[in-house]
């Protein structure tokens, strides 16, 4: 069946589980995962298949693009140079969708604590410069190249964020009316602590 280097049973609390390790070219391999409650496995098993995901869309296409933020502020600015060129109010669709798209720069400098305005302005100006793989470097709260770092994403990752964004944000823009449901008629509305229906009537 196969060469193993190592096969012992190892105890943790009241389980007793066989590992084999040292195994020559393994087709399959288990990840042992433990946590302090249910909820903090649970939500280390959903990271584990995000991360997981990740590497398989990486592998599948063969194609990555630059992550800390370099790619969507490539994106920005390739469509800030291009909204001169179309003019009216599709200019300003375009340079609103450019601000939308640095969301996600701006986001990561803040989750790492760090100064979305100062970080926004270096990866700019690394961008005018050429450097199309400037981004966020979260280790060392600087503006780095992600390429040399090892920082990548998959294209089909980057891709999906945009359409799925721009799906939501069409959906919600052809809103052109609310209609709240009026209560039926012969049932009792319930009421709030001031006695008044909890329902609006439009």
């Amino acid at each position: 069946l196969g060469q193993a280097g190592l096969v012992e049973e190892r105890k943790y609390g009241e389980d007793k589980l066989t590992f084999i390790t040292d195994c020559k070219n393994p087709k399959a391999v288990s990840i042992l995962l433990r946590g302090g409650t249910e909820h903090v496995l649970d939500e280390l098993e959903r990271a584990l298949h995000d991360a997981l995901s990740v590497v398989k869309a990486a592998l599948e296409d063969g194609k990555v693009i630059a992550g800390g933020g370099a790619a969507a502020t490539e994106i920005a600015m390739a469509l800030r140079d291009y909204a001169p060129t179309v003019g009216g109010r599709e200019q300003m669709a375009i340079e609103a969708f450019a601000d939308a798209i640095e969301v996600i720069p701006k986001t990561l400098a803040e989750n790492a604590g760090l100064d979305p305005v100062d970080m926004m302005l270096e990866i700019r100006s690394a961008h005018k410069k050429g450097d199309k793989y400037a981004g966020i470097n979260v280790l060392e709260g600087k503006v780095d190249d992600m390429m040399k770092n090892n920082v990548i994403e998959p294209l089909r990752l980057g891709i999906q964020e945009i359409q799925s964004a721009s799906e939501a944000a069409t959906m919600i823009l052809r809103i052109d009316d609310v209609i709240a449901a009026k209560q039926s008629k012969g049932t009792e509305s319930p009421k709030g602590s001031s006695g008044t229906s909890n329902f609006d009537e439009y």
